[in-house]
């Protein structure tokens, strides 16, 4: 019986999972808070991930952008969009649970790696954090890059979130859990043009102020 349930989860995971980008495998109560408090939260949680900043403040037409993508062959605009809006969801959600077997799934090796630094800080400080997801308000490509063995898109992330630090004995230490975020992210996805596969990894996370 145990072995037909386990057996049973690992199907779950692996169906989302292929749902994310071709990878391997709305919403609670809102109340609005002033900048400066988000700030605080936001860099407590995300602000050490130090990211390549390349993509963060790049704008482009959407003929530009139409003409790069029309070099990645196979590939739809739209398609790409809901699973990269899923896949910044399962992110989002995994690095709160500290769930690293989905991070490591989702992301390019060196971000996993710097995701799996600051889990294994928290651990140790006895930390924890919960992160919600209200809504996406607002997705769309910033930038994209074609060489003859890679492509890489960047996606701008409009979203609502709520994001708090707990410690050992579930107190709140930063946040507040009716707290709600309006928070700009621009986040890169990286495909290997080499081989057949559909795999597009996150390769990169950048925060807009």
């Amino acid at each position: 019986m145990d072995l037909i349930f386990l057996g049973l989860v690992v199907a779950l995971i692996l169906y989302r999972l292929n749902e994310v980008l071709g990878t391997r495998p709305e919403q609670p109560h809102i109340k609005i808070v002033t900048k400066k408090e988000f700030d605080k939260i936001y860099d407590m949680i995300q602000g050490k991930i130090k990211e390549d900043e390349k993509f963060a403040d790049i704008e482009v037409t959407q003929t530009q952008a139409d003409e790069a993508l029309a070099r990645i062959e196979g590939f739809d605009k739209d398609s790409f969009l809901r699973r990269a809006s899923k896949a910044f969801e399962m992110v989002l959600e995994a690095f709160a649970n500290r769930d690293l077997e989905t991070l490591k799934m989702l992301t390019a090796p060196k971000l996993y790696e710097k995701f799996e630094a600051i889990i294994k800080e928290r651990e140790a400080q006895n930390i924890s954090a919960e992160s919600d997801l209200i809504r996406i308000e607002k997705m769309e490509i910033a930038e994209v890059k074609v060489s003859a063995t890679k492509a890489q898109i960047a996606v701008r992330f409009q979203s609502e979130q709520i994001n708090v630090l707990k410690n050992k004995d579930g107190e709140v230490i930063e946040g507040d859990e009716n707290f709600v975020q309006e928070i700009t992210d621009v986040w890169t996805f990286e495909k290997n043009l080499n081989n057949n596969s559909p795999v597009w990894l996150l390769n990169s996370t950048k925060k807009k102020s």
